[in-house]
């Protein structure tokens, strides 16, 4: 198929949700509460991490950091779409969608791979717990986020890079309310052959590796706590590791399998699926580490007994 000019394309369109005017009013305001809540509970627990000096721990150091890219995770898209229906838009632009979908791609690497390194701080801290300051100590801490952040940056550098290869044909319609990649791969007129490949590729050793550690690390976790002979060590020990699998859970569960399933099938409107993993999982991670954690608890009441007492 002959070559187009990729530069004369000026924006696309996001269908995203329904056209009905009833609706938009309900679909702002959910979207509005999904996103601030998510801000403030993942804003919090940095906070909490940052200045309560019992939380400067490996554990929490990994889970400000998945917070912060939480924060930013769904600002990419959210509050693009919660413009467009306040000035009743539907458009976005070539250079925005770009860019939407480098960070988007960034922060999705980057809450998959910390996600990894957090499984691995609690086999340590299970299996070798005799050996964990020494193991896990800040140098390595520091080292294991900055790998997170160059391999995220080169994957989601190389995707978007990829893209700028290709021509589209009108409409330039995207059935989501946020530029996903593969939709816009799909939507391209020209050979997409290397593009889809290395998404591929991308899917199987940048997700399917970080999942390999992580089920490594819970395999031998589950059989060190097995061996344990009290039930209450065995409960302490599972329940250090509750929050992380279920964030683990959330995060695989609703991102792999939307995303699989939107590449098998060719999905025309993926939108409300989209929604799981790219609202819903970030704004219920700070409730996963927070409920059931009674340091995070502690942590928020003398910040804010602080802050009063400042007052």
């Amino acid at each position: 198929m002959e070559q187009g000019n990729n530069t004369q394309i000026s924006e696309f369109l996001l269908l995203g949700f329904s056209d009905e005017p009833e609706l938009q009013t309900f679909v702002f305001m959910l979207f509005l509460s999904m996103y601030l809540v998510t801000v403030i509970g993942n804003l919090l627990i940095v906070l909490a991490t940052i200045t309560d000096s019992h939380l400067h721990t490996p554990m929490y150091f990994f889970l400000s950091n998945l917070s912060f890219c939480d924060i930013y995770f769904i600002s990419i898209t959210v509050p693009k779409m919660l413009l467009n229906i306040q000035i009743q838009s539907k458009t976005i632009s070539y250079a925005g969608c770009l860019t939407q979908i480098y960070f988007f791609l960034l922060f999705v690497g980057m809450d998959d791979f910390l996600l990894a390194v957090m499984a691995y701080d609690r086999f340590v801290a299970i299996c070798y717990p005799l050996h964990y300051t020494v193991i896990m100590n800040p140098r390595l801490c520091t080292l294991l986020v900055l790998m997170c952040w160059i391999m995220s940056i080169l994957q989601s550098l190389l995707q978007s890079l990829m893209i700028l290869r290709l021509s589209f044909c009108s409409p330039f319609e995207l059935p989501n309310f946020f530029c996903e990649l593969n939709q816009i791969i799909h939507l391209a007129c020209s050979e997409t052959f290397l593009n889809d490949i290395l998404m591929y590729f991308a899917i199987v050793l940048l997700c399917g590796g970080p999942l390999a550690g992580v089920i490594f690390s819970y395999s031998k976790i589950v059989s060190t706590v097995c061996a344990i002979s009290s039930t209450q060590g065995k409960s302490k020990a599972f329940s250090t590791c509750a929050s992380h699998l279920s964030a683990v859970s959330l995060f695989y569960c609703t991102s792999l399998g939307v995303y699989l399933t939107s590449i098998l099938h060719n999905a025309r409107s993926s939108a409300p699926a989209s929604v799981l993993y790219t609202v819903v999982t970030p704004m219920l991670n700070p409730f996963i580490y927070s409920l059931r954690n009674k340091d995070i608890k502690m942590a928020l009441r003398r910040f804010f007994e602080y802050e009063a007492m400042k007052k």
